[in-house]
């Protein structure tokens, strides 16, 4: 019998706020998408998902969205929508979405590249190392001359594989990668130290310093704990060197501890089903998972108690921060890539929101028009002092028909993220609302979206045994 010791964790569900006891809300960026891939694989091989393996923001955050394109200087631009929510007629929903630019691949600054690969026998599985060998063979067909390639394994002992290489070899690389046999148990704390030596020891002063680690998260020797292994992780990020995770297989996969890791570590995080799901992270959005254009991206979102009775974030659950921390520019976030889209959602009940008992609190100078202000912190990728922008977004009626096919498609998404987290503010959404929605807003050149109405009847078919 194949033991399941999968790992995912505890995530309790956003409650609706009321602004006038709770006027901010703020928040980390998140542009991971591991939890909507691992999910699917889950759905499609005939699994029901643990409800705490559903974070939304990763299954809105794993499409992209026809946000405005910002100008290099801008770093990001900033788009807003409001309109009804398709699952609570007195509610509307909120969208902020955040578009880096993308930077012309003739203008890609030079990587310094550690492939990390697990070699561990836990890792003798189809889905796994073998999996593993092709995508990073594809990654290394993707790079330019001007980046470089270490590899460092590690299995019961670390080992360094292949002393950083001119990408203008890379037969030599992709041999080395051949070569790769699983066995042993999982020294990962030797593998991430050994790893960033030598990121540190060829580090580029103008060009991306990153650790690509890929395993199925399953570290038993060493530092295996989660908090000794983020303090190390932490401690190499500022020193200038990010780190990408790749999660790989199932039954022992390790989920929490991956997530954790790559956010402490300035990096991303991705969950490979599949090779075609290697080459959409690896290759079509290579320079969004390698080159980092704002970090401790932060969002906090002023509500108006004239205008908003009550308000939930959708997500995120795991990136809350206290609202002191916004302007304190110690305080970790996440971070964006070039390219990248990111979406947050909050359902807000339109109102008068019931004012406090504090005495200080009663004072209200809001304007009636604004529903809300966003205001956005991030810091350059080398700075560490971080600018501030804010967007006022006006109160208005808007129905279903007239919001656009993003939003639509969006909160479809999110909806049906929530059925799968058993929401308690779901009420009667189902998925053949899910379906619904999508069928009008998607186009069959769109494979991804397509694949998500595949993904959702499949979901349904489960629910139905």
């Amino acid at each position: 019998t194949d033991f399941n010791t999968e790992e995912y964790a505890y995530l309790p569900e956003n409650d609706f706020l009321s602004p006038g006891t709770n006027p901010l809300s703020t928040f980390s960026i998140d542009v991971d998408n591991a939890s909507y891939t691992n999910v699917r694989r889950m759905i499609n091989q005939g699994t029901q998902p643990p409800v705490d393996a559903v974070r939304t923001e990763e299954f809105v955050n794993y499409f992209d969205y026809n946000y405005p394109v910002p100008q290099r200087d801008e770093v990001f631009s900033v788009y807003t929508e409001l309109g009804e929510c398709p699952w609570n007629e007195e509610a509307q929903l909120l969208h902020i979405g955040l578009k880096g630019y993308t930077i012309p691949t003739e203008d890609l600054p030079p990587s310094n590249l550690v492939f990390l690969l697990d070699v561990s026998g836990s890792m003798d599985e189809p889905n796994k190392l073998p999996l593993l060998k092709k995508s990073f063979k594809i990654l290394v067909d993707k790079l330019s001359s001007k980046d470089r390639v270490s590899i460092v394994t590690y299995a019961g002992d670390e080992r360094l594989v292949l002393e950083s290489t001119s990408c203008s070899n890379k037969e030599l690389i992709k041999e080395a990668i051949d070569d790769l046999e699983s066995g042993g148990s999982t020294n990962g704390e030797g593998g991430i130290e050994m790893a960033y030596e030598q990121a540190l020891s060829h580090y580029l002063e103008n060009g991306n310093n990153r650790v690509i680690l890929a395993t199925d998260g399953d570290f038993n020797i060493g530092k295996s704990s989660g908090g000794e292994l983020t303090r190390l992780i932490e401690e190499k990020r500022d020193k200038g060197v990010y780190l990408t995770i790749l999660g790989f297989g199932m039954g022992n996969y390790k989920d929490s501890k991956m997530e954790s890791l790559a956010d402490h570590g300035n990096g991303n995080y991705f969950y490979i089903d599949d090779i075609r799901e290697s080459n959409r992270v690896l290759v079509t959005n290579l320079a969004g998972t390698l080159f980092t254009i704002a970090k401790d991206v932060k969002i906090q979102v002023e509500f108006n108690p004239e205008l908003v009775a009550e308000y939930r974030l959708i997500g995120y659950e795991n990136r809350l921060m206290n609202a002191e921390d916004f302007d304190n520019d110690k305080k970790d976030a996440g971070e964006l890539g070039a390219g990248h889209t990111v979406t947050a959602i909050y359902e807000i009940i339109p109102g008068k929101a019931k004012k406090s008992n504090l005495k200080y609190q009663n004072a209200s100078s809001a304007k009636s028009d604004e529903l809300v202000t966003i205001a956005l912190r991030f810091k350059k990728p080398k700075s560490s002092k971080s600018k501030r922008i804010e967007v006022a977004v006006k109160s208005e009626e808007k129905n279903w028909d007239s919001c656009s096919e993003d939003f639509q498609f969006s909160a479809a998404v999110a909806g049906f993220s929530l059925i799968l987290r058993e929401s308690k503010y779901i009420n009667d959404f189902s998925y053949d609302d899910v379906i619904d929605i999508c069928m009008k807003t998607i186009k069959v050149t769109d494979r991804d979206r397509v694949d998500f109405i595949q993904m959702v009847e499949n979901a349904k078919l489960l629910s139905d045994v």
